[in-house]
């Protein structure tokens, strides 16, 4: 069997099951599959949704699909079949016996751009380790007896090994040494958040469905040139800047990978460490998608993820941690809607606006640092001069309302500051 690369042709199938209940229509269903397929810079010859009444379990079309699949390839000159859905190793192998084609389900074809986005050494430690988790039950003698087997990391590569066990073994083998170096990993993050959270800076995490525009957001508020495109998980590591917001002298913005529905269960497990960054963040915001037709099903998807962290309780919707939804794409909507979705961001508090043009962002910032500063409250504190350590704290992480001359005290003269501080700021202030 051929390997196929980046540019080669490809069938996009969607099937939709009767007997099982999805979040997206069929057609959203197949745009996202076509997205991602894209996202991995294959060329889409065809693309169908089939209606599948009955799981088969040996290939999970029927055997008249199965003929009109393997027909549409030889039509199409298709060299690679992606299937919308989850395939068991016996089907996947039993399609590309009939097809004659590599053919990759929807947790492939996830993996694979995750491999080629990862960038840290952690995102490609996690991406590595779902691969493998993944690929040692794809390992089932496909075409003869010792046949070279998937191997690398994706599946749009070249061969790996030849013996099925020795295989086994090796990823066993790799996958525990990966599991040792991500848990050292997390221990690091988990000691810089730790930092972070002693640091008085507040942090914001961006989050929403891939592709909603928290990358372009992100460069707009920062002025970094973050990959942003039109493309399903443009970004995938987490990546921090500081910002400046009215009253908050220093904030830092943090842009999350984007969320999808059905996520490959092996990508929950890895990801998870790069989600926790949101567990840590002062306000939460929901970029939103309001141009596409599918933005509240999204929404329930980035909810479901949420409160898969424990950031939002599942049965309540109610979340410890202030979650502000950014009505995004605003540029791309018709006056009527635009006025629509006006109105009703004013009635929910929520804010409009386009990344793109920058409309709407001198609003969005403005509310995010009234919601940091909410909680503030203006104390008064008397400090010896001598003491000019905390004095410049107060006037750099604080805002100071007044200060005078308090006279002499047991440690000389002192000055009196009346300052306005947030909750954290506070705590900090206090364990100087």
């Amino acid at each position: 069997m051929d390997e196929v690369t980046r540019g080669a042709r490809a069938l996009v199938l969607c099937p939709d099951i009767r007997s099982v209940s999805y979040d997206l229509t069929a057609n959203e269903r197949l745009e996202e599959a076509k997205g991602l397929a894209l996202a991995i810079g294959v060329v889409i010859a065809h693309s169908e949704i089939f209606t599948i009444r009955q799981m088969q379990p040996n290939t999970l079309f029927g055997s008249g699909q199965v003929e009109r699949i393997k027909t549409d390839c030889e039509l199409h000159d298709a060299e690679l079949v992606i299937v919308d859905g989850a395939l068991t190793p016996i089907q996947q192998r039993n399609l590309e016996e009939k097809f004659k084609r590599k053919v990759i389900d929807r947790t492939g074809l996830i993996l694979e751009i995750f491999g080629e986005r990862a960038a840290t050494a952690e995102g490609r430690l996690q991406v590595e380790l779902a691969h493998l988790d993944y690929q040692q039950s794809r390992l089932v003698r496909s075409w003869t007896h010792l046949e070279r087997q998937r191997g690398g990391f994706g599946f749009l590569g070249g061969p790996g090994e030849t013996q099925i066990e020795a295989d086994r073994r090796m990823i066993r083998q790799r996958m525990g040494r990966l599991r040792r170096e991500l848990e050292q990993v997390r221990k690091t993050r988990a000691l810089h958040r730790e930092r972070r959270g002693r640091a008085p800076w507040p942090v914001i995490a961006l989050v929403g469905y891939t592709n909603a525009g928290k990358s372009t957001l992100f460069n707009r508020l920062t002025g970094s040139n973050v990959m942003a495109e039109d493309m399903l998980f443009a970004t995938l590591d987490p990546t921090m800047r500081a910002i400046s917001l009215l009253g908050v002298e220093k904030a830092i913005l943090s842009d999350t990978v984007g969320f999808i529905s059905d996520l490959p269960t092996q990508l929950v497990a890895a990801f998870r460490a790069t989600l926790e960054e949101v567990t840590g963040a002062d306000i939460i915001c929901h970029v939103r998608d309001m141009a596409g037709e599918a933005h509240a099903a999204q929404k329930k998807q980035v909810l479901e993820v949420l409160s898969d962290l424990d950031v939002v309780d599942s049965e309540t919707g109610q979340s410890d941690i202030p979650i502000l939804e950014v009505w995004n794409k605003a540029d791309l909507l018709d006056k009527d809607r635009l006025a629509e979705l006006q109105d009703a961001a004013d009635s929910t508090d929520a804010v409009l606006i386009s990344a793109s043009t920058g409309a709407g962002i001198d609003a969005f910032a403005d509310r995010v640092a009234e919601m940091l500063t909410a909680a503030a409250r203006e104390i008064t504190v008397t400090i010896p001069v001598s003491d000019g350590r905390r004095i410049a704290w107060l006037h750099a992480h604080g805002d100071v309302r007044s200060e005078r001359d308090a006279g002499e005290g047991e440690k000389g003269p002192e000055r009196e500051l009346t300052v306005r501080l947030n909750p954290k700021e506070l705590g900090q202030f206090e364990a100087l």
